[in-house]
């Protein structure tokens, strides 16, 4: 039997969908649409390799939130590794909100 194989793409697709299901404590929106996700690269052996920043240098949630963002990443079939890279450059703010958290925090 052999194993499927993904394109890049589709888990790189795969990833956004997963770590969609990780939630700022603090605001009732996924870190995806949050805006803290700014990119998601998947290397030749299939490592999703992850730059996400938090909503604030001191954010209470800084100890948790990559791990657990990683470990969704990790949880996608066809992905062999992740590893997430934490920046705050550029520092996130509130235009980095997709249009569906606009809408879930009502900032039309």
């Amino acid at each position: 039997m052999r194993d499927k194989t993904f394109t890049p793409q589709e888990l790189e697709d795969a990833v956004v969908e997963s770590i969609k299901t990780v939630y700022d404590p603090e605001i009732p929106v996924n870190v995806y649409d949050l805006g803290l996700i700014y990119d998601i690269s998947i290397t030749g052996e299939n490592e999703a390799v992850i730059l996400m920043t938090l909503t604030a240098p001191n954010c209470p949630e800084a100890g948790v939130l990559p791990g657990t963002v990683e470990q969704k990443a990790k949880e996608v079939e066809g992905i062999t590794d992740a590893k997430v890279i934490l920046t705050f450059n550029p520092p996130w703010d509130k235009s980095m909100l997709s249009d569906a958290a606009r809408l879930e925090l009502g900032l039309f």
